[in-house]
């Protein structure tokens, strides 16, 4: 696809993105989501000028390979011109004898497997290493403890079961540290032993050592770490990969905060399976965004953003830590510090995992903290290389900085340190709008937003984003049309897959009745099909089931076809037939289900 130089008719105003109250300064290496959004204007760490991505009407055909190829250029010309302008970062003296040095370990998705334990245990011994003299030690395990496949032959998913919960405190007990966990979204999959929710829950708190599914522990003085954890599996609406923190941990959460604030001295750090709403942090298009679980609560259109907004109003919260997602420390945005919208003092950190088992990239990493009262220092420990540490980011708290910009303010200044991994892109990030860039397009008289194209790759390549009156803010990437959070502007979901817009074009129309339709037709039919939006007015697909409701569908699946092959003989070819559902990979679900009144390619 490609789109035509257009003039504003219907389009809605854009709201207004506040300017944070602190500064920042990233230099040499900046780890920020933005810096691999396509089409996104950045400000320079070292200069503070604002580099536009290109003209603001983009020409027929424009296509997001070139318009990438042409940002990594100027994006390494920033970065080369920052590294020549680098202010001192000296690393923190962390004193062992200080109360106020602290060492935290914290471990992505564990995925324990008792079939295949030596990487989880040569991780363990490469961390305890490290933690064994440090200061204040502490280790943090951001929850998915079991592999969710049956691991011991008793038919049965490993993950959440009374016998993986006891492995896993096993294992967490050998770190020799305190620890505490927080639950993911595996963490309750137990469905053939405990009949509810609460069941699961109750077993998992009471093996693990917990009172409740949140934490809190102050491991040096004035220093908080605090954890939020999932507490819904079968009671899930969509799917059951949500990560699902309940109203009276959220209610607990704001109270702890506000308790302890900055202007006493307080520096909180804040761990959950999945990261939040906001963050930035790099999330994949083809698995979380189109099955609806990029963030905690990510279906919930309030609560979802209840954190962001403690964030923004804390300076205490200086760190946001989390997992889900299977990736490593290896691009620029699995460490953020997200300018725009006034996103506090923190600091949001992707942390992978320790196996290649469950690695996406390949990569076996964990986290390591160093602070103190001045701020902290975040490490790699790389398993893949016997534990080897890299400085990643180092966090200062200042009274005043000025960041890129022309405002100044009391801040942290984070120092992203380079190495040679950073702009590893073998799993694109989904695209995130920014205020004034380049790809947010209005609408022609005639209400098209693109011209059609026939070749399949222009269309997965095509980046562009728009407004609706009713406040949904819509773009396309990859060749698909993704609804954006109209606050963060972070994906929500998917509302068209890429096979039902091959050869079609994309048009947005008033309704008459001071709204907007969006709208989907072709030069070679008189067919035009309304993309309605859900009731809640949202636009994104909420079709991916419960797991526990695919699996039991699955299982009725295999029982058929075994009575039948008892009945017609084992050599009968069985056709088994399901009146409803069962799918075997969500992806596959949500991608394959067509909008109706489209004649979908989708077989």
């Amino acid at each position: 696809m490609a789109m035509r130089a257009s003039s504003a008719v219907v389009a809605a105003p854009r709201p207004s993105l506040l300017r944070p109250s602190w500064a920042a300064r990233f230099v040499a290496g900046q780890s920020t989501s933005a810096a691999l959004s396509a089409g996104t204007p950045q400000v320079d760490a070292a200069t503070g000028l604002r580099t536009a991505a290109g003209a603001a009407t983009v020409a027929a055909c424009l296509t997001l390979g070139g318009r990438l190829r042409h940002l990594k250029k100027r994006r390494r010309a920033r970065m080369r011109a920052a590294a020549a302008q680098r202010p001192s970062d000296e690393p923190l003296q962390i004193d062992p004898e200080d109360p106020y040095a602290f060492t935290l370990a914290i471990l992505g998705d564990l995925h324990l497997d008792p079939r295949d334990i030596q990487q989880s245990y040569d991780g363990r011994e490469h961390m305890k290493s490290i933690l064994k003299d440090a200061p204040n030690p502490f280790t943090v395990s951001l929850g998915d403890l079991g592999e969710s496949k049956d691991c011991t032959g008793s038919g049965q998913l490993f993950s959440g079961t009374t016998e993986c919960f006891k492995y896993a405190r096993e294992f967490l007990d050998g770190f020799g540290t305190k620890f505490d966990v927080v639950g993911g979204n595996h963490d309750l999959e137990g469905i053939d032993e405990f009949g509810t929710d609460e069941d699961n829950l109750e077993a998992y708190l009471r093996i693990m050592g917990k009172t409740t599914p949140q934490f809190c522990h102050q491991i040096a003085e004035k220093t908080l770490l605090v954890g939020l954890g999932s507490t819904a599996f079968r009671t899930s609406t969509y799917t059951s990969h949500e990560v699902s923190i309940d109203d009276a941990q959220i209610a607990w959460f704001e109270e702890t905060i506000a308790a302890h604030p900055a202007s006493d001295g307080w520096q909180v750090f804040v761990f959950s399976h999945a990261p939040i709403i906001g963050s930035k942090l790099r999330v994949l298009q083809e698995n979380h965004v189109v099955n609806g679980c990029c963030w905690l609560n990510h279906t919930h259109a309030v609560n979802s953003k209840r954190f962001i907004h403690t964030v923004r109003e804390n300076e205490c919260i200086r760190g946001w830590f989390s997992g889900h997602f299977h990736l490593s420390h290896d691009y620029q945005d699995s460490i953020t510090f997200p300018e725009g919208n006034n996103r506090g003092h923190c600091v949001f950190a992707q942390t992978a995992v320790m196996t290649s088992r469950s690695s996406r990239d390949g990569r076996r990493q964990s986290r390591l903290l160093k602070g103190n009262s001045e701020g902290f220092q975040m490490y790699t420990v790389d398993h893949s290389k016997g534990g080897e540490l890299r400085l990643d980011a180092t966090v200062k708290f200042t009274e005043c900085a000025v960041d890129g910009g022309d405002y100044q303010g009391c801040s942290t200044i984070a120092f992203a340190h380079p190495h040679e991994d950073y702009d590893h892109d073998k799993f694109l990030t989904a695209y995130t709008p920014q205020k004034d860039d380049s790809c947010y397009v209005s609408f022609d008289s005639d209400g098209s937003l693109n011209e059609t194209c026939d070749d399949e790759e222009d269309a997965e390549e095509d980046v562009y984003w728009w407004h609706m009156k009713d406040g949904a803010v819509l773009g396309v990437q990859n060749g698909m049309i993704i609804e954006y959070d109209a606050e963060t502007l972070c994906p929500l979901g998917m509302v068209v897959s890429r096979d039902e817009l091959i050869n079609r074009r994309v048009a947005v129309v008033d309704d008459g009745w001071h709204g907007s339709t969006l709208l989907l037709y072709d030069d070679n039919s008189n067919d035009v099909t309304v993309v309605q939006p859900n009731e809640d007015g949202s636009y994104w697909r909420k079709v991916v089931r419960n797991k526990m409701h695919r699996m039991r569908e699955m299982r009725r699946m295999t029982a058929a076809k075994k009575w039948m092959k008892e009945l017609k003989g084992d050599e009968a070819p069985i056709n088994a037939i399901s009146s409803y559902g069962p799918y075997i990979t969500t992806a596959g679900q949500v991608m394959g289900i067509s909008t109706k009144g489209v004649c979908s390619k989708v077989k």
